[in-house]
């Protein structure tokens, strides 16, 4: 039998031990030793590492088998290995965050089927072979779900028809709606935390990241912002701040991306935070709403639940586009398993066994799909525009009907201004076309001109002036409100 040492950066972690391959092993066992660095092998007397399964920036994940359970079932073993560039307090934050791992996998493993089960949670104190010191390394160990993730499956299958996606949206919206009234957010919802069993059912894992709703947002520093940016909301990777809001965006950009097969830097723009993605996916309108919104880059403009999403999803005008995988598609049921039961569906995945079952049933979101975030340029454009012809209909009200008067009807075409902009109504060479026009007949209206003396210099002067004042405020303002955003 091959054990592998658990011990970080082990020059020889391979053993093996010819007798351990039997049918019957003796018990207790007999601790074994790693032959490179003499660390124990047999973890807690009956947990046996046998390969390496993953690692992360804090932590290996292993495969174990467990020689207590009567079938030697097997389990991961992960390993507290957090980098070692950390400071103290950030180190004690760390064990903190994997320690809460294993208290929400404990405490939603045993309620949710779609949740791996807690075995065990233990620090084990080894000698370290280099300064002959005696030191701790923690361990949890938890329920091994056999299967391939949502990222494996990207990668054999490429994109993922609309059957496909709206089951595992469906499924996962089940289990975070779960999570959430719980009073958890997972905070690193992507493709590779998604694993689809033998059984075709999804299972959420790595909650290493996870937040207590009520955790102070003091304490969100360091280790604790822990995310994958290629799927965390602006929020997330800008301050650590999250909400439940926060994972509906994470699973929307893992939705995304399975539909079209591109990474998400090829999807989204960071200076705006704005997804351009349908045109490289065959989804229907209803569906493709109901992501743009979980993709909002301000938390208030998503659905404020999964609960809402999954409502959302059941109203029935959102017709699914047909393609050729969706004849093998499971349908898509009324919204996600709840804690104990069996979900009623499963996630077809090419290559795999899961009988056909009929499409999905159509759905669309109840509100129709908000305005994305304007880019910076067009907002600063549209500002400068505002400006420039807010200072020639200035000249021109005040010169033809005087103070009072025309002051009211400036600013009467000043807010019937705002208003088109803020609809789109006049947008692009719009803007070119308005303000040489009002130019012109500013200039050219005799009586204008003779208010002015002629000169038309000071006209356009007063244009530019105008316009980088407003510009001027107008970055002011949107860097006051960003500022706000961030500590609300």
């Amino acid at each position: 039998m091959q054990l592998h040492c658990t011990r970080p950066h082990c020059p020889s972690p391979i053993n093996h031990f010819s007798d351990l391959d039997g049918a019957k092993l003796p018990y207790p066992l007999k601790q074994r030793y790693c032959s490179a660095c003499r660390m124990e092998l047999v973890l807690r007397g009956h947990y046996l590492p046998q390969s390496v399964l993953g690692q992360g920036g804090f932590g290996t994940a292993f495969l174990a088998i467990d020689i207590d359970s009567p079938t030697r079932s097997q389990c991961v073993v992960k390993l507290f290995q957090p980098p070692v560039t950390l400071s103290r307090s950030q180190m004690e934050t760390a064990l903190t965050l994997f320690a809460r791992e294993a208290q929400v996998l404990e405490r939603l493993g045993r309620r949710h089927p779609q949740i791996p089960n807690l075995y065990a949670y233990f620090p084990l104190p080894v000698t370290n072979p280099l300064t002959n010191k005696s030191e701790e390394l923690f361990y949890l160990v938890q329920e091994f779900i056999d299967g391939e993730d949502l990222e494996k499956v990207r990668d054999r299958q490429g994109k993922l028809s609309e059957a496909m996606v709206v089951e595992i949206l469906r499924e996962t919206l089940g289990v975070l709606d779960f999570v959430h009234k719980e009073g958890a957010i997972h905070r690193d919802v992507k493709p590779s935390n998604i694993m689809q069993g033998a059984d075709g059912r999804l299972s959420l894992l790595d909650f290493g990241a996870v937040k207590e709703v009520t955790t102070p947002n003091s304490a969100q520093r360091g280790p604790t912002t822990i995310c994958s940016p290629e799927y965390a909301p602006p929020e997330q990777i800008m301050s650590g701040q999250v909400n439940v809001t926060s994972d509906l965006y994470a699973l929307a950009a893992t939705c995304v991306v399975l539909l079209t097969d591109k990474d998400s830097n090829q999807l989204r723009d960071s200076a705006s935070n704005r997804w351009q993605w349908r045109s490289d996916a065959s989804v229907s309108p209803g569906l493709a709403d109901i992501l743009d919104r979980m993709l909002m880059a301000r938390p208030g403009d998503r659905f404020p639940s999964a609960k809402d999403v999954l409502t959302a999803l059941d109203a029935p005008s959102r017709q699914p586009v047909s393609s050729s995988s969706s004849a093998t598609s499971s349908p898509a049921g009324s919204g996600g398993s709840q804690p104990g039961q069996k979900p009623r569906a499963s996630v077809p995945v090419p290559g795999r066994s899961t009988p056909p079952s009929p499409t999905a049933k159509p759905v669309s979101p109840p509100l129709a799909n908000p305005t994305p975030p304007m880019p910076l340029t067009q907002f600063l454009g549209n500002a400068a525009f505002l400006g420039a012809e807010g200072g020639l209909l200035a000249i021109a009200t005040v010169s033809l009907l005087g103070r009072v008067f025309g002051g009211v009807a400036w600013l009467v075409m000043l807010s019937l201004l705002v208003f088109l902009q803020l609809r789109r109504t006049i947008e692009g060479k719009d803007f070119l076309i308005i303000a040489i026009l009002s130019l012109a007949a500013v200039i050219f209206l005799g009586k204008l001109n003779r208010a002015l003396d002629g000169n038309v210099q000071l006209v356009i002067l007063t244009m530019i002036m105008a316009a980088g004042a407003v510009v001027a405020i107008a970055i002011i303002f949107r860097l006051i409100f960003r500022l706000v955003s961030r500590i609300m």
